[in-house]
């Protein structure tokens, strides 16, 4: 049975629910914690040193800190139109990729820094196959790609070695979503060479033995595929870390498995906040309000709802509220944060059933919630060490560790 640990991809040392849960994650049992440079922008590994500050250095030895690198975003993106890092891959506008040897001991300095820390228990390069991606999407010729990918990775192992010999890392792997993938698919990222790769990688750096120990990949309920490289990874001795439990792809479309209540808040809110905006100077803000309310049903998952809020309604509000004098701004903005509170939970609620209805043939099987299927489908899999789950609040802690009781 694998084990449950705690994974970091919207944690932020901001917001002190999100280190209580780091810290209530470790008085229950949780023994991994994985992060990533990039996570927040560095604010999740920040968070958990500010997590690790109420345990005594015993307690501290116990936890297994698993970190990332990769990807050229945020702070690192600025850095790098300024001083440009090796070896970039620019996929998008928003998000270059570079898994160099010297882009690698740039950002192991900076997530042990934000750490507080020596060294890292683990470090894994973060998705590679941004290198495929970027050649799938030029056009180039797949095989001279993969080759480059392997060459790429090669150098990379023979620095992450030398990083072992220097005591700064213990060991190393790859956390890749195209492990996950059809050896079929374009985006397939294969694996059964990265051992040999490791063994070359050690011998070059004159380690006895190589530190290539861990993988990561998304495996869930309804994406299956990446079982089959788990299955190889531990008949090879690698340990298996598995991401993405409760967020699903299916068919091109992402379900949340998990069952949300119905809001017994939403009508009152929405009501009273209809009724704040039934004027002319308003008016924008409670159309727009009727339209929400007419289509909270349309999400195809909370994700696309999180989207739209930020890129659409919270621009929309902003418009309609200029105007507004400082006092009844404040009362407005207090309406609205109740009552788009209260909204997510309906759209969840939505999003829930919806996902009962659609995917009734993969869940036939499941008396319980969703969560619970999920995970248990997880948990039972030999060829998996690691399940990480995003517990950013207490009560989450509570609930997943629970269904291991």
């Amino acid at each position: 049975m694998s084990n449950f640990a705690f994974g970091t991809y919207r944690i932020t040392d901001q917001n002190p629910q999100h280190i209580q849960a780091l810290q209530e994650a470790i008085e229950a049992g949780v023994r991994l914690i994985d992060t990533s440079s990039n996570y927040m922008d560095g604010a999740a590994e920040r968070a958990i040193a500010l997590a690790l500050r109420k345990f005594d250095d015993d307690k501290r030895e116990e936890i297994e800190i698993v970190s990332k690198f990769g990807y050229i975003q945020g702070t690192n993106l600025a850095t790098h139109k300024e001083e440009p890092f090796e070896d970039v891959v620019e996929f998008s506008e928003s998000c270059y990729h570079s898994i160099s040897a010297s882009f690698m001991k740039d950002q192991l300095e900076k997530s042990l820094a934000r750490l507080e820390v020596t060294k890292l228990d683990c470090y894994l390069i973060h998705n590679p196959e941004y290198y495929i991606l970027d050649a799938l999407k030029k056009g180039k010729n797949m095989d001279e790609t993969l080759d480059n990918m392997y060459d790429r990775i090669y150098d990379v192992f023979v620095a992450l070695e030398e990083e072992v010999v220097a005591g700064r890392i213990l060991s190393y792997g790859i956390s890749s979503n195209s492990f996950s993938k059809a050896n079929t698919d374009l985006e397939f990222l294969p694996y059964e060479d990265l051992i040999t790769l490791a063994q070359r990688a050690s011998e070059y750096a004159k380690t006895q033995t190589h530190s290539f120990t861990t993988i990561e990949l998304p495996i869930n309920l309804l994406e299956r595929e990446g079982l089959k490289c788990a299955t190889w990874a531990k008949k090879n001795g690698l340990r298996v870390l598995v991401n993405r439990p409760l967020n699903a792809q299916k068919d091109e479309m992402m379900f949340r498995l998990a069952d949300y209540d119905e809001s017994t808040e939403y009508y009152h809110h929405l009501n009273e906040l209809l009724d704040v905006c039934d004027n002319d100077e308003l008016k924008p803000l409670y159309n727009l309000l009727e339209q929400l309310d007419e289509n909270k049903h349309k999400f195809g998952w909370i994700g696309d709802y999180d989207s739209f809020l930020y890129a659409q309604i919270i621009p929309h509000i902003k418009k309609t509220l200029e105007n507004i004098d400082e006092q009844a701004l404040e009362v407005m903005l207090n309406y609205i944060d109740m009552f788009l509170i209260e909204y997510r939970k309906m759209v969840a609620y939505e999003c829930s059933k919806s996902t009962r209805v659609q995917l009734k043939e993969e869940l036939k099987h499941c008396n319980s919630t969703l969560v619970e299927c999920a995970i248990d489908f997880l948990i039972q899999k030999d060829s998996i060490d690691y399940v990480l789950v995003g517990m950013r609040k207490p009560s989450y802690v509570h609930e997943i560790m629970a269904l291991k009781a």
